[in-house]
């Protein structure tokens, strides 16, 4: 099959704004985690969440586009811009219907919405915006990024929750081996509003606590907001005009687990099979395995006991760095690709912040504390959405030949 690689990467997040200060955040193991700031959260349980901070839309997107968009659009524009820059492409050398757009979308534009209701509420219905039929729908990233780089090729959204934005990326290398030049892929969402928060409660998986997944002291996560929109296109292609990818997107699986109470077994194993299978992979290739880390004790037990499975009882490295954004939801699994990615080029596996009591019933080696070295040229990626969805992405590092020099994101906050 046509090698899919990744030239091109925009990131927002709750520990950096642009991927070099994302990365050198991460790798400090730097905790974005702190008490909500959009809007007073005393009377909700949870009351802390990886916000971002330093991005001012007006600084990165043209006046007209900030009325019609959500925040979370407002991050998916400006970090397609990015990946666009990054891949060094001029996009007018590119057929339109040739390059695409596909992302992965969780809530929509809950902020814009709740506040149209508002003023539908506490106003006048002449009061809301025109905009509203559109900002809140959670296929409006991959329709304004389509506008605004003239991207009339295959174009989708996946709504899998946090599987769904590695989902995206699968799809996106699909349409780039069926003959698409280039694909901007990734997710990115944002729910930090009452609205967005009562939704998430409602889920019955956010702690009142701290997000600490594979800890004796978990007790669900904490949200946050962000991700990441990486620029695909073939290997052929990027070697064409002397572009060196970041790395390859080798091989995707994806499952759906069992009705609760039917007492099967949930098939996180199998997508993690199916992806190193997609790979010609074996588990010895894998240099370090990026978790879902629910931060839920039963579905970690169930994580471990798949990893375990696959790799053995401590038998790769493994890591959470979500724990200093909070779950991303759909912007979770691109970031954690970004992440892969980073850590293959640079040789250094980020740390799972705050986690400190793993039960070594789980059999995992966890990378605490400080920045683990770790060799190899693949990593895995795993991402689970509430209701059953698994996902899982093997990446792997560029030949020596054409590895980048340096990450080529220079955009600042």
């Amino acid at each position: 099959m046509t090698p899919v690689v990744v030239t091109g990467i925009g990131v927002v997040a709750p520990t950096g704004v642009g991927l070099d200060a994302y990365w050198a955040a991460t790798l400090r193991g730097e905790d974005g985690i702190r008490r909500v700031q959009a809007f007073d959260p005393a009377r909700y349980p949870t009351r802390h969440a990886g916000e971002v901070t330093g991005f001012e839309a007006r600084d990165h997107l043209p006046s007209r586009l900030i009325p019609q968009t959500d925040r979370m659009t407002q991050f998916a524009l400006a970090a397609a811009d990015w990946a666009v820059a990054d891949a060094g492409i001029e996009l007018d050398s590119v057929p339109s219907l040739a390059r695409g757009v596909v992302t992965a979308g969780a809530s929509g534009g809950f902020g814009f919405g709740q506040r149209e209701l508002q003023h539908l509420w506490g106003e006048s219905p002449k009061k809301v915006s025109a905009y509203m039929s559109f900002a809140w729908f959670y296929a409006v990233n991959t329709g304004q990024i389509s506008i605004r780089h003239g991207m009339n090729g295959p174009t989708g959204v996946f709504v899998g929750e946090q599987a769904g934005g590695l989902d995206a990326l699968a799809h996106a290398g699909r349409q780039i081996r069926a003959g698409a030049q280039l694909m901007i892929s990734g997710g990115m969402d944002c729910s930090l509003c009452p609205y967005g928060m009562a939704a998430q409660l409602a889920g019955g998986r956010l702690t009142t606590d701290a997000y600490l997944p594979f800890d004796d002291r978990a007790s669900g996560h904490l949200p946050g907001e962000g991700g990441a929109l990486l620029t695909l296109e073939s290997a052929e292609g990027a070697r064409a005009r002397g572009r060196r990818p970041y790395g390859e997107i080798a091989g995707f699986g994806a499952t759906f687990d069992p009705r609760p109470g039917s007492g099967r077994p949930p098939t996180l194993r199998r997508a993690i099979e199916q992806a190193l299978a997609d790979a010609g992979a074996d588990p010895q290739d894998i240099a370090v395995v990026f978790a879902d880390g629910a931060g839920v004790p039963e579905l970690d037990a169930a994580e471990a006991e798949a990893l375990t499975a696959v790799f053995g009882a401590g038998g790769v490295p493994v890591t959470v760095p979500k724990t200093a954004t909070g779950r991303l939801y759909s912007g979770a699994g691109p970031l954690d690709v970004v992440t892969a990615l980073l850590t293959l080029r640079d040789g250094l596996a980020p740390p799972t912040v705050n986690v400190t009591e793993v039960p070594d019933a789980y059999g995992l080696d966890l990378v605490l504390g400080e920045p683990r070295p770790v060799t190899g040229t693949a990593a895995l990626v795993l991402a689970r959405g509430h209701h059953g969805f698994n996902s899982a992405m093997v990446v792997r590092a560029p030949a020596p030949a054409e590895a980048l020099a340096g990450s080529g994101q220079r955009v600042a906050a």
